[in-house]
């Protein structure tokens, strides 16, 4: 029987956007105070969550975030480029509302269903879901018991984790509201079968 293996797969922490809610999406943004703080708290988590590896967004909030894991666990984060953000094309920077204004068809047909329409100049939801989705089962394959904390992003996982628990893509945003920042979600993957066992759990 294949041992199974525990993700728990945590958001960066707060950006300098994250309290206007602009769309960081692939820009590089810098954590505020209380990201880091945020940050701080992950790793404490981490020093007693017995984790086998730490896999990371290449974007620097996700790599800082990590850190203090890194630190606390004596691990050397695995840097994914697969766990990149979505690009949010017209929206970086922007937030719905300012988007609105100019693209009011667009945000609309968003918010009716946003994965079957991205946002202008955006990734396909669908694409970033399975590329995601296919780095973490991939990893799972090869760390077969072991138990890894991953650092990446609010939209992207929330898509990855409707692809590997079957929840409509469309409904993304009104299922799976929002990350916490640095909060923890756990998966168990076994045989390629993935299981909840919490979401968005505060550290």
């Amino acid at each position: 029987m294949t041992t199974p293996t525990t993700l728990f797969l945590s958001r960066h922490g707060e950006t300098v956007w994250h309290a206007e809610n602009r769309y960081a999406g692939i820009s590089d943004i810098d954590l505020t105070r209380l990201g880091a703080e945020q940050s701080e708290a992950l790793g404490s988590w981490a020093a007693g969550a017995r984790l086998d590896a730490i896999v990371t967004s290449p974007l620097s909030r996700a790599r800082r975030t990590a850190a203090p894991a890194a630190r606390a666990t004596g691990l050397r984060p695995v840097v994914e480029p697969d766990l990149l953000e979505l690009d949010f094309g017209i929206a970086e920077g922007r937030t719905l509302t300012e988007l609105e204004a100019c693209h009011p068809h667009e945000v609309e047909a968003f918010r009716r269903d946003p994965a079957a329409h991205p946002l202008p100049g955006g990734e396909d939801p669908e694409a970033a879901a399975t590329r995601g989705a296919t780095a973490l089962l991939r990893f799972a394959t090869t760390h077969p018991g072991d138990r890894i904390l991953v650092v990446a992003h609010n939209t992207l996982l929330r898509l990855v984790l409707c692809h590997l628990l079957s929840i409509p893509k469309a409904d993304y945003r009104r299922i799976l509201p929002g990350l916490r920042n640095c909060a923890v979600t756990e998966l168990r993957v076994s045989a390629g079968q993935t299981s909840l066992i919490s979401y968005n759990v505060p550290t």
